[in-house]
């Protein structure tokens, strides 16, 4: 895989990390999933809350997003709501994902509630250690 021109050197991470784990992906085909489109706002705030709340899209797309978008915006000084907009932020692994302008209330709605940064609570961490990984090459040989 020949690496894009991009000039964002998280993308650049991203996709070197991408090209040299290409068994890597978020398949969602092995877990047991719930699709809860009517109370994401909600959900996802709870997934800040809670460590134990499964597979719950596309509440879990929104949190992701908004951790990598937060984080990058941090590592890389970059405007957070430019990463969020993004529609390449989760590299295509994630099919629920959309970007901001998409969602920009329900974006607000859990801005509004839990602040941002996101508190490191609930899934959180997990999350962090993915992107540490994906972005940040940590642990990459």
């Amino acid at each position: 895989m020949a690496l894009s021109k991009s000039s964002k050197e998280w993308k650049i991470r991203q996709e070197l990390f991408h090209s040299m784990n290409a068994n890597f992906s978020d398949d969602l085909n092995d877990v047991v999933m719930e699709w809860q489109p009517n109370t994401v706002v909600k959900d996802a705030i709870n997934y800040v809350r809670t460590d134990d709340m499964g597979w719950v899209y596309p509440a879990k797309s929104y949190i992701v997003a908004l951790c990598y978008a937060t984080w990058i915006s941090e590592d890389f000084q970059e405007d957070i709501y430019e990463v969020l907009n993004d529609p390449d932020l989760l590299f295509g692994n994630d099919p629920y994902f959309r970007p901001y302008q998409e969602k920009k209330m329900t974006y607000d709605a859990i801005i509004e509630e839990l602040g941002l940064p996101l508190p490191s609570s609930g899934v959180v961490p997990h999350i962090r250690r993915f992107y540490e990984e994906e972005v940040l090459l940590k642990g990459v040989a």
